[in-house]
């Protein structure tokens, strides 16, 4: 996997970029990002958000123009998507949308023919946009509805 850093600029024309990292080289930026997100603002419990999936996932990672984290996702050699975030005043600017362009081009490359992702109800349009498909049942997860969603790469 690259860590070839892109240079985006989002709709309010603050530049971000994304990059593939590592949970080891990367582990600090990835927690700060998902702590804010599904910790603090979600509610979700510690315990469910750290999994031994981190050490042994690709990790899409984006950051502001003077290097702060702002988003992040992570993607396992199964094509599951997951742990997709991205800083509440960065919503809305594109940066989501780059982090997952990243994660399925990055999917692409190694050979990959399907993604798959646990949805939040409330983000199942942004993932239609990309061509996910809802499959299933609606369920909880950490207390939040989530959908099970597919793409065909």
């Amino acid at each position: 996997m690259g860590t070839k850093s892109s240079l985006v600029m989002g709709k309010s024309e603050a530049l971000f970029s994304i990059r593939i990292a590592r949970w080891e080289a990367d582990a600090s930026l990835l927690r700060i990002v998902r702590t804010v997100v599904f910790i603090q603002e979600q509610q979700v419990p510690a315990e469910l958000e750290w999994d031994e999936f981190d050490r042994t996932s690709a990790h899409v990672l984006a950051c502001d123009a003077q290097g702060e984290p702002i988003g992040t996702a992570r993607f396992l050699s199964s094509g599951h998507i997951g742990r997709m975030a991205v800083m509440k005043e960065w919503r809305k600017q594109g940066v989501g949308s780059a982090i997952l362009q990243k994660a399925l081009e990055e999917m692409i490359s190694l050979g990959m023919h399907n993604a798959v992702l646990n949805a939040q109800v409330a983000a199942v349009d942004f993932y239609r946009k990309f061509g996910f498909q809802v499959y299933g049942n609606e369920f909880m997860d950490a207390g939040i509805p989530h959908v099970k969603m597919s793409l065909q790469l």
